[in-house]
């Protein structure tokens, strides 16, 4: 069994800061990319940045400069450092895994998500 989970999100003010993390945990042999996505309310859910395992990264026009993703392979974790934060950045934040479990076989997961709510 494979699972990811999301910590971090919350209230914060116009300009504020948030970082977002995602564990993966489980029998897990190795993963390929790491992403995170974002839904809001009335609205389909969108691609914020992705991490492929040798770092290059990704991220939407959107979130440019602003957005930092990383990751820690050895532990199998995911970071969103979120900077510059405005109100159209609120929304459930999902975290994504593109990964081989002990079986070999590659699947995708997805997080339960965690709320971030830009506001003053």
């Amino acid at each position: 069994q494979v699972q990811l989970v999301e910590s971090g999100g919350g209230l914060v003010q116009p300009g504020g800061s948030l970082r977002l993390s995602c564990a993966a945990s489980g029998r897990i042999f190795s993963i390929n990319n790491m992403g995170w996505y974002r839904q809001a309310p009335g609205q389909q859910r969108e691609l914020v940045a992705t991490i492929i395992s040798g770092g290059r990264t990704n991220y939407a026009d959107s979130v440019k400069g602003r957005f930092t993703i990383s990751r820690d392979n050895a532990k199998n974790v995911a970071y969103l450092q979120m900077n510059s934060l405005k109100p159209e950045d609120t929304a459930v934040y999902y975290c994504n895994a593109f990964l081989q479990d002990d079986a070999r076989a590659w699947r995708i997961y997805w997080g339960q998500g965690t709320q971030v709510t830009v506001s003053s």
